[in-house]
């Protein structure tokens, strides 16, 4: 049973349809690590360009995805509700496995440093266990 439904994400980020990119989240240790996961549906529209034929999750939705996971992590802390978290920078992203229509997302965005405002996080997004993305991940809390 997941630990968080879409609309107890909705109260932590502000992200919506067709841009909240979270379906449920697993396990939560506030300012810390989130475990999220996306069920990656054939009638998502971005499938309708990337790619006709051959339908592939964007890769930098994949880091969005990370990154939401992240700022339900960093925005569950008391002192930050009802803030944004923005990206600051996206490094060492490696695109490993393409996903598809059907694959489940489970996306693991870990709080490694955080001083004030800006902070980094270690992502990891993978399919059955096999990396899909990886990256480092710096927001800003505003």
């Amino acid at each position: 049973m997941a630990l968080l439904s879409a609309k107890e994400i909705m109260e932590i980020i502000p992200h919506r349809q067709p841009f909240m990119l979270l379906d449920t989240v697993e396990e939560l240790t506030p300012g810390s690590r989130a475990l999220a996961k996306k069920c990656v549906a054939y009638n998502e529209p971005y499938f309708q360009g990337h790619f006709p034929g051959e339908p592939v999750m964007p890769g930098v939705l994949i880091i969005e995805a990370l990154a939401q996971a992240g700022a339900v992590a960093v925005l569950s802390l008391p002192e930050n509700k009802g803030k944004t978290a923005y990206f600051a920078a996206i490094g060492n992203a490696r695109f490993k496995k393409k996903v598809v229509p059907g694959d489940v997302l489970l996306l693991e965005t870990e709080i490694v440093r955080q001083k004030g405002s800006i902070g980094t996080a270690k992502a990891v997004a993978t399919v059955d266990g096999v990396t899909a993305v990886q990256a480092e991940l710096t927001f800003a809390v505003s």
